[in-house]
C-alpha cells in the first residue's frame, strides 16, 4: 500500500493586495496550503466571505488551498516560509511586527519594490537590520502584472537570494504549468531592477501621453536600461542581471503596458493632472512616484549618472515642464553609446 504524501508546510503570505493576492492564488493551486492577511479587517472578511479580493482582482477566484488569516500570528502558524507583499514603506513596520512571531527554520521573501525613502536601503539591508543575518531570505521579481497571474495566464519571474537551495525550493513551490520561476544569486540587481523601472513606466506613459511617439519611447526604455545598469553595478550587482526577466523584461513590461500603474501615472501627468491629482485617480500605491525621489537621493551618494531618472524627478518634484526634460536630455553632448 502506497503511503500518501505528507502535505507541504503552509505559506504565510503577508499583505492582501492585488499583487499579494495574485501570489497567493498563484501558491495555492500548486496545492501548497497558503494563507493570506492583509490590514483591512472588513476587506478581509469579504474576501474570506466571497472566494476573492473583489476589489482588486475581482476575476481570480481563490483555489481551496488558499485561506484567509484575521492576524498575522494566524498566517504565521506552523508556516514554513513567509511571503511579504506590501509596499516598500510599509516594509520595515511589518518585520519588526511580525520578528516575535518568527521560529528557527523560517525562510522569508518578498515581493516588495523600491528603495526605502528614507534610508536609500534595498529591501534585502532592511530585512538585515531589522532581522539580522539568521534567516534565509529571498527576492520576487520580474515581468509579471497581478491580474494576469490572478487568470492564470503563462509567466515567468526569477526568484532571487543567496542561499541558493532556498531559492529554488521556493522556485519549484510556485511553479506550475502556466508559471515559471527562474532563479538567481543577485538580490542587489533583482531589487535595483524593481525599484528604477517603475520610474521609467513614468516617463514612458509621460512621452507617450504627450504624443513624442515611439522613436522616444524606445529611446527612453534602452536608456534606461543603461542608467539602471549603471546604478545597480555601482550598488555591486552584476551586469547580466539587467538583461535578464528582472531588468529588461520587467523595464518593457511597465513601460508599454496600461496595466501598469506607473505608467497610467505619467498618462495622466500628460493629460495636465497634478501628480496629487492623478494619485487619487488611481487609487492604489503608484511606486514609482517615491522610487523616484529615493533613486534621485540614491544616484547622487553614488555619483551615478541617470539623466532620464533625474529629469523625471525633476518633473514630479520641482514642476520642469516634461517637453523642456526631453528637450535637455536630446542637447546632452555627443558620446559613445557604451558610456
Amino acid at each position: 500500500m502506497t503511503t500518501p504524501a505528507a502535505a507541504p508546510p503552509p505559506i504565510a503570505v503577508l499583505g492582501a493586495g492585488s499583487w499579494g493576492t495574485a501570489l497567493a492564488i498563484q501558491s495555492a493551486r500548486t496545492g501548497r496550503p497558503t494563507r493570506l492577511w492583509g490590514r483591512d479587517a472588513t476587506q478581509l472578511e469579504a474576501m474570506r466571505r466571497e472566494r476573492c479580493n473583489r476589489r482588486y482582482l475581482p476575476d481570480a477566484l481563490f483555489p481551496a488551498a488558499l485561506e484567509i488569516a484575521p492576524t498575522p500570528a494566524d498566517a504565521l502558524h506552523g508556516a514554513l516560509d513567509v511571503l511579504i507583499a506590501v509596499p516598500s514603506s510599509a516594509f520595515r513596520a511589518l518585520l519588526r511586527e511580525i520578528t516575535p512571531l518568527l521560529r528557527p527554520g523560517m525562510r522569508l521573501c518578498w515581493a516588495t519594490k523600491g528603495f526605502e525613502l528614507e534610508t536609500g536601503l534595498l529591501p534585502h539591508q532592511v530585512a538585515r537590520e531589522v532581522l539580522g543575518d539568521g534567516w534565509p531570505v529571498a527576492v520576487l521579481s520580474g515581468p509579471t502584472f497581478a491580474r494576469e497571474v490572478g487568470a492564470g495566464l503563462p509567466t515567468a519571474m526569477t526568484i532571487a537570494s543567496r542561499n541558493t537551495a532556498f531559492a529554488t525550493a521556493l522556485a519549484h513551490s510556485l511553479s506550475s504549468a502556466n508559471f515559471r520561476a527562474y532563479t538567481s544569486e543577485d538580490i542587489t540587481g533583482v531589487e535595483v531592477g524593481a525599484a528604477v523601472k517603475n520610474v521609467l513606466a513614468i516617463g514612458a506613459g509621460l512621452t507617450d501621453g504627450l504624443g513624442f511617439g515611439a522613436n522616444t519611447r524606445i529611446a527612453l526604455i534602452t536608456r534606461g536600461l543603461v542608467e539602471l545598469t549603471r546604478l545597480g553595478v555601482a550598488l555591486g550587482a552584476r551586469r547580466e542581471t539587467f538583461m535578464g526577466l528582472a531588468g529588461l523584461g520587467d523595464v518593457v513590461l511597465t513601460c508599454t503596458d496600461d496595466q501598469s500603474r506607473n505608467r497610467r501615472f505619467g498618462l495622466l501627468l500628460a493629460s495636465g493632472m497634478t501628480p496629487e491629482g492623478a494619485l487619487r485617480e488611481i487609487g492604489q500605491v503608484v511606486e514609482g512616484y517615491t522610487a523616484a525621489r529615493a533613486v534621485h537621493a540614491v544616484a547622487q551618494r553614488h555619483a551615478v549618472s541617470m539623466p532620464i531618472c533625474e529629469g523625471l524627478y525633476a518633473v514630479l518634484y520641482e514642476g520642469l515642464p516634461a517637453r523642456e526634460v526631453v528637450r535637455a536630455l536630446m542637447s546632452r553632448p555627443i558620446k559613445s553609446e557604451l558610456d
